[in-house]
């Protein structure tokens, strides 16, 4: 059926390139017109007194927002961007508009699919058709081996049968132009009206990683990561660091808005196996996208099991819920060096790397066993990649509730403090307090001499906290 004029509802899609909603709206309709709605819900403050989208993903989406406009527009066509609900205001915006029907893209959670359910009805009783596509995933869902519900709960078993039974469909053919319906929206936001609703920005301090949000500058970091700097080949080396920009591809805060896709890195990877290197780095970086879509298929198949603290495996509740010990591990004041530097970088940049995370969720649901959906909602509001399958999928797999096949999934933090952070590096780049104590010591002050430590103006329990808890189980 060919549409006269289509509303494209954007989400996290927010790109051009491989962007299969908007392919089929603009080769099923006369006209379209790209439109963002900034839902308000997903600024509110969460009952745990934090916003529910904190300031480096709020940074990160307006930047996105501004550069998808900028490409639309490259290709003759605006981005309409709108504040309200977008299953109240599209249906009759539409209707107003003159357009026949709104193209959007598939989500799994159940605040999104309610959205989309609301609007679909809503739409229809105006006579506005709706198109919805699946694009979040590497895998399609349509080309699994299973049927969602039969997915197998284990990782691994997931991963054998997609890549032994399924195959990686191709990206979206390029839009060269884009025919655009040059309407008058009321309250359609400027570029500098997106912006001011971030408020002033924060100073960033010196030599920390920077995203900025966009299709462009995913593009970018990917050209960069793959063939300018030729990291790829050693991925699965490196990715387990802690400091600077480079030891991982750093694509995640791009792939959660959308402003790239998965199936554009999968197909750059296979074009570098072929040009430069194939190995097992190469591989293992596809290995962690078949990671991201098996936590977004688990999702679609258990609902909000994956939001309540009985998890995905209907565990009793025993967690316990001390805010004040809770407020120590947000602001990076438990006295354990290797947990406070990366709780520290994450409030200082949104991010976090893959080690950090494990690390910091396991001190938190195993060594004071706090309530792992706390956790979660802080990273929620914190991270500049903040996907919601992949962060309650990890926090639920760590809090011993999700996929994870063995029962104790417990952290030794010394030992993986020696592991990957053995000269103390990365804690004293983030604990100015205590900075001057060198080599691996540093991960454990509380055991060096009263002196020593006042002779380096460290007192413990003044300058740096105590340790909540007994570090020596970890010796």
């Amino acid at each position: 059926m060919k549409f006269d004029r289509s509303i494209v509802w954007f989400r996290n899609d927010l790109r051009i390139r491989d962007n299969a909603t908007l392919f089929q709206a603009v080769a099923r309709s006369k006209e379209i017109m790209p439109i963002y709605c900034i839902d308000p819900r997903n600024f509110e403050e969460t009952q745990l007194g934090f916003p529910k989208t904190g300031y480096f993903r709020h940074k990160f989406l307006v930047e996105s927002l501004v550069n998808l406009r900028a490409n639309l527009q490259r290709k003759g066509a605006d981005l309409i961007v709108v504040q309200g609900q977008p299953e109240e205001l599209l249906p009759g915006l539409a209707k107003k508009l003159g357009a026949n029907a709104i193209f959007f893209s598939e989500e799994v959670t159940s605040e999104e699919t309610r959205v989309e359910r609301t609007l679909e009805e809503k739409a229809w009783a105006e006579g506005v058709a709706t198109e919805s596509y699946w694009q979040s995933t590497l895998y399609h869902i349509d080309d699994l081996p299973l049927p969602v519900g039969q997915l197998p709960e284990v990782f691994t078993q997931f991963r054998k049968n997609v890549e032994k039974l399924s195959s990686i469909r191709n990206e979206t053919d390029e839009l060269s132009t884009i025919p655009f319906a040059k309407v008058e929206v009321p309250n359609s936001l400027s570029d500098e009206e997106i912006k001011h609703r971030l408020g002033e920005l924060r100073p960033q301090p010196n030599k920390v990683m920077k995203f900025d949000g966009g299709e462009c500058r995913g593009m970018e970091r990917l050209e960069s990561y793959f063939w300018q700097k030729d990291l790829l080949k050693t991925y699965k080396e490196t990715r387990n660091g802690l400091l600077g920009m480079d030891y991982s591809s750093k694509l995640s805060p791009w792939l959660a808005l959308g402003c790239i896709s998965p199936r554009t890195i999968y197909w750059e990877v296979k074009r570098y196996e072929k040009e430069r290197k194939k190995n097992s780095s190469t591989y293992w970086l596809v290995f962690e996208l078949i990671w991201r879509d098996y936590f977004r298929f688990i999702c679609k198949k258990h609902g909000d099991k994956v939001f309540k603290i009985e998890g995905i495996k209907n565990q009793r509740d025993s967690w316990r819920r001390d805010r004040a010990d809770f407020l120590r591990w947000c602001e990076g004041k438990t006295g354990v060096p290797f947990v406070d530097a990366n709780m520290r970088e994450l409030n200082t940049t949104g991010f976090m790397s893959n080690r950090g995370r494990q690390n910091v969720a396991s001190f938190l649901v195993n060594d004071l066993n706090i309530d792992w959906t706390w956790g979660a909602s802080y990273f929620e509001s914190m991270l500049v990649d903040y996907d919601v399958c992949s962060n309650w999928g990890n926090w639920m797999y760590v809090g011993g509730v999700g996929n994870d096949p063995r029962e104790n999934r417990y952290f030794n933090i010394l030992r993986q403090a020696r592991n990957y952070d053995r000269d103390g590096e990365y804690v004293r780049f983030w604990i100015d307090e205590l900075a001057s104590i060198e080599g691996f010591d540093i991960h454990k002050p509380h055991e060096l001499p009263a002196n020593f430590l006042r002779g380096k103006r460290i007192e413990i329990g003044k300058t740096y906290p105590e340790a909540m808890v007994e570090m020596d189980k970890w010796s």
